[in-house]
């Protein structure tokens, strides 16, 4: 049995931690949580900070997350220490592992997230990130272009599987990797194997996160966009006779009315504007490599709002770094615009705000029980 399969009237969310909190200069406004360049305009400090990655991970917790991304970069820490420091002092979140394929073996990273997850009680997951940026790549020694980098994650994704689930020694021979009697005497405590989520949005990426991933992450587009992209990935995944699941990643921005949330939004973008100032390119992506980011300055360029509460200036203004479009309006508001999204198939939500600590403690007093209320007893559109 998939323990990660779907179940009706059920919705996973997850937040995202940092390990340093953001420079005051951007508090309020901050892009990134991580750091490490790949947000313009949205550094935060070097370092490590152990006390404030426990209060991050623990404020999620206490809010009714079910998971925390840790993020990647070049330059980054680790998000597989990050993970374990914060899983071995909270007692039910889950760990979502932003992970780069070719800069590890993937028979030893299968190992290390396998023996994390026995660690943790089965609380771990993997985030697939093939690299949408030359530059970032270049950094850690990649120099692949863009297309050989999701073929080396499809092979990469097919061995973190066989080496989880594999009952013999195993051999591979493929363009990027070549294994004699592979085998691993750790397995998940998650059966068959803890999730793999994947992210891309270029047809090979598509290909691929169809094939390998068990979900599917989406940016936060527009609702008709999503539905074409869900029934897209869906019937490749079919045509490998396979299920997939779906997330969607939006941030919140909300208020006690509708036009409190508006006006906060604005003073958001302002500051957004005025840290990337200089660095961005307008209607460039800062990643260049990323059709993803194209895809959500498109829509951008096509308005500031769709389905009436979709918001895209952040995303114009950043040069679509990640996760920059947002949902603006009441807990109720929001809650009901995320359950549109659940209706075309989006079962987990990946949710930040631009005050990242506030923000998750906001989300557990409204949002986050309303959507699941909501959810309940209701059937996402899975099949």
């Amino acid at each position: 049995m998939n323990e990660w399969q779907h179940k009706p009237g059920e919705v996973r969310i997850v937040g995202m931690i940092g390990v340093t909190r953001e420079a005051a200069a951007t508090s309020g406004a901050t892009l990134s949580v991580f750091g490490g360049g790949i947000n313009p305009g949205a550094e935060v400090p070097a370092g490590v900070d152990g006390d404030y990655i426990l209060e991050f991970a623990r404020v999620h917790e206490d809010a009714g997350f079910d998971m925390v991304l840790t993020g990647y970069s070049s330059s980054t820490p680790d998000g597989f220490e990050v993970a374990g420091y914060a899983a071995a002092r909270t007692s039910r979140l889950g760990y979502l592992i932003a992970h780069r394929p070719g800069f590890m073996a993937p028979t030893l990273a299968a190992r290390k997230a396998a023996t994390l997850d026995q660690l943790t009680g089965g609380r771990i997951a993997l985030h697939i990130i093939s690299g949408g940026s030359d530059i970032e790549q270049e950094r850690d020694g990649d120099f692949l272009d863009h297309d050989a980098r999701y073929r080396r994650t499809s092979e990469y994704m097919e061995i973190l599987r066989k080496t989880w689930t594999a009952p013999e020694p195993f051999d591979y021979e493929g363009e990027f990797y070549r294994l004699k009697g592979a085998s691993s005497q750790v397995r998940c405590l998650q059966r068959p194997h803890l999730p793999l989520f994947f992210g891309g949005a270029s047809d090979i990426a598509l290909d691929v996160g169809s094939q390998r991933a068990d979900v599917f992450a989406l940016w936060g587009e527009p609702r008709s966009a999503t539905e074409e992209r869900v029934a897209d990935i869906r019937r490749r995944a079919r045509q490998c006779g396979r299920d997939i699941q779906f997330s969607l990643s939006v941030r919140p921005v909300l208020g006690n009315t509708e036009n409190e949330a508006w006006e906060r939004a604005g003073d958001i973008l302002q500051r957004v504007q005025e840290a990337t100032r200089g660095s961005i390119v307008p209607g460039q992506p800062a990643r260049l490599q990323s059709e993803g980011s194209r895809r959500l300055l498109k829509f951008a360029a096509q308005g500031d709002i769709h389905d009436d509460r979709l918001w895209m200036p952040v995303a114009a203004a950043s040069g679509a770094a990640g996760s920059t479009t947002c949902l603006v309006g009441t807990p109720e508001q929001v809650a009901q615009s995320l359950l549109a999204y659940y209706d075309l198939g989006c079962t987990t939500f990946i949710i930040r705000g631009f005050d990242p600590l506030n923000d998750a403690r906001e989300y557990g007093r409204e949002l986050i029980p309303r959507l699941r209320e909501m959810v309940a007893g209701r059937t996402s559109n899975v099949a």
